[in-house]
């Protein structure tokens, strides 16, 4: 029972750290936190539902538009909700990036309705038996594309030339233009490789529920939030092993203390968190320290 329970989670962690890579990678260059992430991720999961439904796409089309789409509203979110605003007034971007939700998150409910929409079948569910788990294909699907996701982004990160640049940026931003880094540019492919990554994840928990909500966003979003502050804030290792982490914890209090104390212990163990390590799990780089 505990192994199937922890296969779960690592499947729940893996969609969670997905979410959470997006936050951490759009705070570790700008110290913003972009709420409008999470609807993002519903945005690139109805792209991928309308994908298959109306233009009878497989699913890696649907994913490939999802990631497309998605891309193309972090490029939007750039320029409406964060470039023009004035970085004079610290709390401004923040708000605007509150209302961009909101905005998003109405015309998904006027285009779609308010109601939950089902997900058709894109995967073939078959059951394979290993012992006393058992892991169906959907499950294996998801966790593969999580998996590959996170590693390529971390080869990109630590081995290409604007994966330093975007390393540099976010240690400060005045050093970085000096040594001939163009910090907008690093800004906007942030932001498309978090949104593209957000929209992946979308498309992945409709397969894997079954259905999507306009209102999806929400909860997403407040998980991911979580996560990144336990991994630690700018940390994207960090925020791939706390979403796994906070994926495995969830299952498990749900399994053997009820479906009720699930979010009890997320945010009581994120409370303790902020009390006793307010740096997350992996170290979190602070203003000064850049």
């Amino acid at each position: 029972m505990i192994y199937q329970q922890l296969i779960n989670g690592l499947m729940l962690g893996a969609s969670y750290s997905l979410v959470a890579i997006g936050y951490t990678l759009i705070f570790g260059v700008l110290g913003l936190l972009y709420f409008a992430h999470g609807e993002v991720f519903m945005v690139g999961a109805f792209v991928g539902l309308y994908l298959v439904i109306h233009a009878g796409a497989n699913i890696y089309m649907a994913l490939l538009g999802a990631t497309i789409a998605t891309a193309c509203l972090g490029v939007f979110a750039v320029f409406a909700a964060v470039r023009p605003v004035s970085k004079d007034y610290p709390l401004a971007p923040l708000i605007s990036t509150i209302g961009l939700t909101i905005v998003l998150q109405n015309i998904a409910t006027y285009i779609f309705g308010g109601q939950t929409v089902a997900f058709p079948e894109t995967i073939e569910s078959i059951l394979f038996h290993f012992g006393p788990v058992t892991i169906s294909s959907v499950q294996i699907f998801t966790l593969a594309v999580a998996i590959v996701l996170m590693v390529l982004l971390w080869l990109f990160i630590e081995n290409t030339k604007m994966g330093r640049a975007i390393r540099a940026t976010a240690e400060n931003h005045e050093t970085a233009a000096l040594l001939g880094v163009n910090v907008n540019r690093v800004v906007l492919v942030t932001f498309i490789l978090a949104s593209a990554i957000a929209g992946i994840a979308g498309v992945l928990d409709g397969v894997k529920n079954s259905a999507i909500s306009p209102f999806m966003g929400l909860q997403v979003a407040i998980k991911g939030l979580v996560v990144m502050l336990l991994g630690g804030l700018g940390n994207v290792r960090g925020a791939m092993v706390a979403g796994i982490l906070l994926g495995m914890i969830e299952i498990l209090t749900a399994a053997y203390l009820g479906s009720s104390m699930r979010d009890f212990f997320t945010f009581a163990i994120l409370i303790l968190i902020l009390l006793y390590r307010p740096t997350g799990l992996f170290g979190t780089r602070t203003i000064e320290e850049r």
